[in-house]
């Protein structure tokens, strides 16, 4: 057929053969991988395998499986076995390993043996981008999101999951008995084949009773009070829909917001924020080399400990406040004005409220604040409290919340700039995992499979500001 582009007859034999690189172009950012790890000290960073063995058979060198592992992260391929497949046929992956095809075993164990090595390129690609100067807003916003683990919910087991299918088992074996009842009354061949149905349905409920037990007494048993069979670190988590939640591990991030990249992250098996702050906010700060540190974050790290922990680090967190609504038709907190110089607060009807001699609190660390005799007479009284007295408790270091809050009320913008940046990245990789997320079991092999995604990220995040030319010259220099 005429008038349409024809491709070349593959069965043609050429005279000179064209090589790989001319399949590769200039700027493709196959070639950015290569530069980055063959920059690399591999040995220095752990891996294993560097200096090849005297005898047996000649493995892989390091380099070239890293390749392999950070091509296919680059380009949405994580699974060992398609790995396998692409280093057979494609030929970018072809041009990169020098057309060496690992078996998808080896290509697995790499991964497995060397996770704290991985981790640490991570690490170094984040180095690099210090280096380049990328972090000089000194700014960076926190989260946390929940990603899937290899484990389904119905291999999950909670003190109250179990607690409910067991009521749910006995409920079963009630209506069954109940209906073996009605059956034995019945002489019919009709009723006798249904009993022996019936029969064997109470057997399996019973033995399904029974690992139910052993399964309560396990979960009791543990710390946390939950057990996972097929990822045993994987914890159930709720998410944000109500009565929804999920199996998986808990993704903190701290993304640079000049330039969105993620200078510092951690998987966890907690599933909740409020311990996350200061660990995650000192090591965006080692990370980015930044002597004062702006963290952004949301409701969900509120916690007067770990702001108080951030205190004289250089880390300046801003939270918003957790703001408890006072009964309906009462004053809020937030009307009554608080004189730092006096240690006093000044109600809406304008009487000072003075700090208490003793501190009744168990922690024995908050403050009672009130006024003896002027909630007796006051007219507003009906409106304030419900009490004899109006009583207001203060922190000892409320201070840190009220300086905090100080930064909050200078920048407006702040949790916009938080959403912005922080939110973004999760729904990429999200995206790139697809519907599974997690492809590895056990905590440690998690982190790994999250180090790999997020160099792959902050690298094409790198390609897309500097291009792949001046990015390669960058790194070599």
């Amino acid at each position: 057929m005429k008038r349409f582009v024809e491709g070349e007859d593959r069965r043609q034999t050429l005279l000179l053969p064209e090589s790989l690189d001319d399949y590769v172009t200039e700027d493709n950012p196959v070639r950015v991988v290569e530069v980055f790890i063959d920059e690399l000290d591999l040995g220095a960073l752990g891996f294993e395998g560097v200096r090849p063995a005297v005898t047996g058979r000649p493995a892989y060198h390091p380099s070239t499986l890293l390749k392999i592992y950070l091509y296919g992260y680059l380009n949405r391929v994580q699974s060992s076995r398609r790995l396998e497949r692409e280093a057979q046929r494609n030929i970018e992956l072809m041009w990169l390993t020098g057309r060496l095809a690992p078996d998808f075993k080896t290509i697995a164990s790499f991964r497995r043996d060397n996770g704290r090595a991985i981790r640490a390129v991570c690490a170094q690609f984040v180095v690099l981008c210090r280096h380049l100067d990328l972090f000089t807003r000194a700014v960076v916003a926190i989260d946390g999101s929940k990603f899937k683990a290899v484990n389904n919910r119905d291999k999950n087991f909670t003190v109250t999951k179990v607690a409910k299918r067991i009521e749910q088992v006995d409920a079963s074996i009630v209506r069954y008995l109940a209906a073996l009842d009605r059956a034995d009354r019945d002489d019919s061949d009709v009723a006798e084949a249904k009993t022996v149905r019936i029969q064997d349905k109470i057997a399996g409920l019973r033995r399904q009773m029974q690992a139910l037990k052993a399964m309560q007494q396990q979960v009791q048993a543990e710390p946390d009070k939950q057990v996972s069979l097929t990822d045993p670190d994987a914890r159930s988590m709720a998410t944000s829909g109500r009565g929804t939640g999920m199996v998986g591990y808990n993704v903190q991030t701290a993304v640079d917001a000049e330039h969105h990249l993620i200078v510092a992250h951690e998987v966890t098996n907690v599933g909740h924020d409020r311990t996350q702050l200061e660990p995650m906010a000192l090591k965006a700060q080692a990370a980015t080399g930044c002597e004062e540190l702006t963290a952004l974050a949301d409701r969900g790290y509120f916690n007067g400990e770990q702001v108080l922990a951030c205190e004289g680090t250089g880390v300046l967190p801003c939270i918003p406040k957790t703001v408890w609504p006072g009964e309906q038709g009462f004053f809020t907190r937030q009307d009554f004005i608080y004189d730092a110089e006096n240690d006093h607060y000044t109600c809406p009807a304008g009487q000072t409220l003075t700090k208490g001699l003793v501190r009744s609190d168990r922690k024995d660390d908050i403050d009672i604040y009130r006024h003896l005799t002027a909630c007796f007479t006051c007219p507003l009284k009906p409106r304030c409290t419900p009490d004899k007295l109006k009583r207001l408790k203060r922190w000892q270091h409320e201070d840190v919340l009220d300086r905090m809050q100080a930064r909050l009320n200078h920048m407006p913008d702040a949790m916009g700039v938080r959403r912005q940046t922080v939110e973004h990245p999760f729904g990429t990789l999200k995206s790139w995992m697809g519907s599974t997320h997690f492809l590895t079991r056990t905590l440690e092999k998690v982190r790994t499979e999250m180090s790999l995604h997020v160099l792959a990220y902050n690298m094409k995040r790198m390609i897309q500001i500097f291009g792949v030319g001046p990015l390669m010259a960058a790194i070599r220099a």
